[in-house]
């Protein structure tokens, strides 16, 4: 009569402890690519978190320089605004002196 671990050897089936010898192998590669994963993981979060960091550091300068910015073209816009009424108030004098002198004298000034 036959039984399993007669025919195990002719049959090239290996043995459970071989079985199990095997199946350890695989597991112990798996926990180390798993680890070797790990690892490139944790050193990709730690290079974006450094990204992420200088990036709100360059925001954050951006902005400043946005806003200081935004002050000067205030500013400007007043001296523009203050220029344009200055301006305005010079050209109104200067029709007020058109119209004081006389249409003959007019001729002679330009």
């Amino acid at each position: 009569m036959h039984t399993e671990d007669d025919t195990a050897d002719w049959l090239g089936i290996p043995s459970p402890l071989e079985t199990c010898k095997q199946h350890i192998l695989l597991l112990e590669n798996e926990v180390a690519e798993l680890n070797r994963q790990l690892r490139a993981a944790r050193e990709n979060i730690y290079k974006l978190v450094n990204m992420q960091a200088q990036t709100e550091k360059d925001r954050d300068e951006a902005l400043a320089r946005l806003r200081e910015k935004a002050g000067e073209a205030a500013l400007l816009r007043k001296q523009v605004s203050d220029l344009e009424l200055s301006v305005r108030s010079k050209d109104r004098a200067n029709e007020d002196l058109r119209r004081q002198i006389p249409a003959g004298a007019r001729g002679k000034l330009r």
